[in-house]
């Protein structure tokens, strides 16, 4: 899977030289073959529970970008790091850092307007590591496919908000401890209390 999103990121890079080159610069709101945009997700989360004397930090760090190939039609990659530590009367008791590289793509119904509606079929490949498991660290990976539906709305020429839904999901996960046949998930419909919202910047 890794040579898979190699490849695909290999692809959109040649692609991006290539569309800047033959592009003329955009400067109307909306999305146009060509584009390219950039997004992604930044988030630090930090509790402290002093009736335990449990300190947990979590960090994410998933940036993703994007080239239209036609009007409507854009395809991306995204790669990412993702840390959680907790710490219990000063030991740490969990200390699980991960890897994510992904690919998508998506289909704008009205990319040249204000507003459009999207659909978008995603894959993302992700390693975590348990640095305490005794008496080798465990490696845990993971399989996730999803589709689901989003909306851009742009607040300038460059920049837009984008909020994003999951409608489907299917994932498989498996250690790499002796044994273990792994698990599998499936979940359908969307849940509008867990709307994603970010912003992207087109150039």
């Amino acid at each position: 899977m890794k040579k898979i999103i190699l490849t695909l990121g290999l692809v959109l890079a040649f692609g991006l030289a290539n569309a800047q080159d033959k592009k003329p610069a955009s400067t109307g709101e909306g999305f146009a073959n060509g584009d390219v945009f950039v997004t992604g997700l930044i988030s630090y989360g930090n509790t402290n529970d002093k009736n335990t004397d449990t300190k947990t930090d979590s960090f994410k760090l998933i940036p993703q970008v994007a080239l239209f190939v036609s009007d409507n039609i854009a395809v991306g990659v995204r790669v990412g790091f993702t840390t959680d530590k907790t710490k219990t009367a000063g030991t740490t008791t969990v200390d699980n850092p991960g890897f994510l590289a992904g690919a998508f793509a998506r289909y704008y119904f009205t990319p040249a307007s204000k507003f459009s509606l999207f659909g978008q079929l995603g894959y993302d490949y992700m390693s975590k590591t348990d640095n305490l498991a005794l008496p080798n660290k465990i490696k845990t990976y993971s399989n996730n496919f999803g589709l689901g539906l989003g909306l851009n709305y742009f607040v300038s020429s460059n920049f837009s908000i984008e909020t994003g839904l999951a409608l489907l999901n299917f994932g498989n996960e498996k250690t790499d401890v002796s044994g273990d046949n792994g698990n599998t998930s499936f979940k359908i419909g969307g849940d509008f209390t867990k709307l994603s919202i970010g912003v992207n910047y087109k150039f």
